[in-house]
């Protein structure tokens, strides 16, 4: 069965449905890429990049140079898709952006929609292995991982501090597959672990499945029904990612940095250790960073609308 506007091809609405579509699907890719973790999502759009491809022939062109539309992109890519779908759309859209009728026709040419369907495929190949295939952070051990085989967790908290690096996903992954390594010794257990949890944190957008995949696991180890006595515990005095890191450096390297977000009375090692310390950590990432899709109303309107016409006919 074809993709909708595909079957219809050889009528003039099928191939203003072509042009229309795939600039859409050429300047949604990127938000999908970014920002919505699902396969079936990727799946329809690989479908439907391919069938649009396939009615395409780029040697067909007779453009002039440099009469193709450039940047294509953003909200004005959403406004030039929808307003190509139909006559009244593209009426509207040449009177406001003042096109002549050659200049209208450019973004029906087919050497044009190719370049968009192509790279926009790309992408998504590209995303898809990013967002589930394997993520290879080995190299991160010349970084963590000391001459005698301990980890540097200063250096874990330092590369943390740096998210403008985009590196906390990374930092967090390294620190799942070490903790379920079982190779932590246990003066460095809840080093590792609050280095897991802020990486996972300080990771705004959320993580991917390719992340989640030893994420979760990792979390898992902990026992989420785990209580105690203790009115508080240390992590509680940290609130923002400069104390918490402040903190975790203290205990690693206090002669490095002296200074502590948390009080004297919460600093002893069994409250550090206590398994209701843990579960409590655990339990905190889990729902907002990994795996999931924004929600609806995170999405941009113009690109929302856009997917809701999409799907409508993937």
């Amino acid at each position: 069965m074809r993709w909708g506007p595909c079957s219809r091809i050889g009528t003039p609405q099928g191939r203003r449905e072509r042009t229309g579509y795939t600039i859409l699907l050429h300047t949604t890719c990127w938000y999908v890429a970014a920002r919505v973790f699902s396969k079936s999502l990727f799946a329809s759009y690989t479908q439907a990049l391919e069938g649009l491809r396939a009615t395409l022939d780029p040697a067909s062109c007779t453009c002039p140079a440099g009469a193709h539309p450039t940047d294509v992109d953003d909200e004005y890519g959403v406004e030039a898709g929808v307003s190509m779908l139909s006559e009244a759309g593209r009426a509207v859209f040449a009177e406001e952006y003042g096109l002549e009728d050659e200049e209208l026709a450019a973004f029906d040419c087919e050497a044009f929609l190719a370049g968009l369907a192509d790279g926009a495929a790309a992408r998504m190949r590209e995303a898809h292995e990013e967002l589930f295939g394997s993520v290879d952070v080995s190299h991160l051990d010349a970084r963590f991982l000391q001459e005698h085989g301990g980890i540097d967790i200063v250096a874990l908290q330092e590369a943390i501090r740096r998210s403008r690096e985009d590196n906390t996903g990374p930092v967090a992954l390294w620190s799942a597959r070490r903790w379920l390594s079982g190779q932590v010794p246990d003066e460095e257990r809840i080093g590792l672990f609050l280095s897991l949890w802020m990486g996972i944190a300080q990771t705004y957008e959320g993580l991917p499945p390719s992340y989640a995949r030893d994420l979760v696991p990792a979390l898992d180890t902990i026992d989420a029904d785990a209580s105690c006595e203790h009115p508080r515990h240390p992590w509680s005095a940290t609130t923002h990612v400069d104390s918490r890191c402040e903190a975790v450096v203290h205990l690693y390297a206090p002669e490095d940095d002296p200074n502590t977000p948390v009080p004297v009375e919460l600093s002893a090692r069994e409250l550090r250790e206590c398994p209701a310390h843990y579960a409590g950590l655990a339990a905190a990432p889990r729902s907002p960073a990994l795996g999931r899709s924004p929600p609806a109303t995170g999405i941009p309107v113009p690109v929302q609308r856009s997917l809701n016409d999409l799907s409508s006919l993937m």
